[in-house]
């Protein structure tokens, strides 16, 4: 992977979900480093809202979106948990 590839969360983690970031919620790596196996990702929210959240993700609790992201998924992922 590298900066700016679209990925998709693929598990459910405390720690992602503390940040508001939950399984299939989609963003962009926003940083070129990897740093231990893992990816500065942004979590962006449809239109002109805030973002989501912008953390660290394991590379292994990632999937690449070779056709892009829909920041909607993000907004009925986090509607569901009521973030």
């Amino acid at each position: 992977m590298k900066e700016m590839d679209c990925i998709e969360v693929t598990v459910e983690k405390e720690r992602y979900a503390k940040e508001g970031v939950h399984k299939g919620m989609q963003g962009w790596i926003c940083d070129e480093r990897n740093i231990d196996s893992s990816w500065l990702v942004n979590f962006p929210q449809y239109g002109e809202k805030n973002d989501i959240a912008t953390i660290s993700i394991d590379e292994k609790d990632m999937i690449l979106l070779p056709n892009g992201m829909n920041a909607r998924v993000n907004e009925q992922i986090k509607e569901k948990f009521g973030d």
